[in-house]
């Protein structure tokens, strides 16, 4: 697919310092070059690196949190030509570069940056070996994710789930506008869209306020999954939202934190694959195997946010105690 990942967020909080802090907690490493050309109009903030991705994450001030830019990799000029053609098809307003193209989703209030950018170089992790019935892949040695003992280190920015005023609208944005394809739906409340192998790296549901409801990051197995949150929660009881457990769609192992201004973060691995299109079906789900294979049940608080009230009467809505 020309689109081939995320490249960078910009995030907007009212509480800038304490949510970055947060965030080097969590695993992502402080940008220490100069701002990208993307960034640069929001101002310093701060900046985070995934080991694979680079500069993925700009934190800015901002009256409320949410999502303030997201960035698309693509291969080449041609590209940059086809979505510009396509997001005006849908009279959508572009700003076309040499070397990007940008455009604003009402229905998320989100500029949307597709930009010329290299593919993900990403080291192989080995799988982990694991005794089964009837297999002992693993003798005289004890399980590696048991002693690890080094940071868990995000290798990348995996997905975003987003709240929109015109569901229906946004989802065209991302499939018909930017070239995003759907790999699963919800029926009449969200669309699971993929701009990559993932299978998927951008959620857009129903909402009464455009806002960022989770971002996602890969690590590397289920164990890092699980240490990368324990150590979160040794240093904050409090940051705990919702796993561990593994999700229907997507497959993926998960666990949810929250970070001080309200956003959840998820850690997740073993993401379902899509790399030929014609090899997968989309397909409709409802009800709770939608969410959840397994693990303790979704908190009321993580369906429906509890600033949600807030967001939607423009209130500042730090977390911080």
């Amino acid at each position: 697919m020309p689109l081939h990942r995320l490249t960078r967020i910009v995030m907007g909080v009212p509480n800038v310092e304490q949510t970055a802090a947060y965030y080097q907690d969590f695993g992502l490493t402080p940008s220490t070059g100069p701002l990208s050309t993307a960034a640069a109009p929001h101002g310093d903030g701060h900046g985070f690196s995934t080991v694979d991705g680079g500069e993925q994450l700009r934190i800015v001030h901002a009256p409320r949190r949410r999502l303030i830019e997201l960035g698309v990799g693509a291969d080449n000029p041609d590209d940059l030509d086809r979505v510009t053609a396509s997001l005006s098809g849908l009279g959508v307003p572009v700003d076309r570069t040499p070397t990007a193209v940008t455009a604003f989703d009402p229905g998320t209030q989100l500029l949307v940056r597709v930009e010329l950018a290299p593919r993900y170089e990403q080291v192989i992790t080995p799988s982990p070996s694991y005794n089964t019935p009837g297999i002992d892949a693993r003798v005289q040695e004890r399980a590696p994710g048991i002693l690890r003992e080094s940071p868990v280190r995000p290798r990348k920015l995996g997905h975003v789930v987003l709240g929109s005023t015109d569901q229906e609208f946004s989802q065209r944005f991302f499939r018909e506008g930017i070239g995003f394809k759907v790999s699963d739906t919800v029926p009449g409340l969200a669309a699971f869209m993929r701009c990559s192998t993932d299978h998927h790296n951008v959620l857009v549901q129903q909402a009464p306020v455009a806002f960022l409801h989770h971002t996602s990051w890969q690590v590397d197995d289920v164990d890092e999954v699980g240490r990368g949150a324990s150590a979160m929660l040794e240093a904050d009881p409090d940051r705990h939202t919702w796993g561990l457990g593994r999700h229907f769609i997507g497959s993926n192992f998960f666990w949810y934190l929250k970070d001080p201004a309200g956003t959840f973060s998820e850690y997740y691995s073993d993401l379902d694959c899509i790399v030929d299109d014609a090899l997968w079906k989309p397909s409709e789900w409802e009800g709770a195997k939608a969410l959840l294979a397994w693990g303790p049940p979704p908190p009321p608080s993580f369906l429906a946010p509890e600033d949600l009230a807030e967001l939607m009467t423009g209130a500042h809505t730090s977390t911080v105690k």
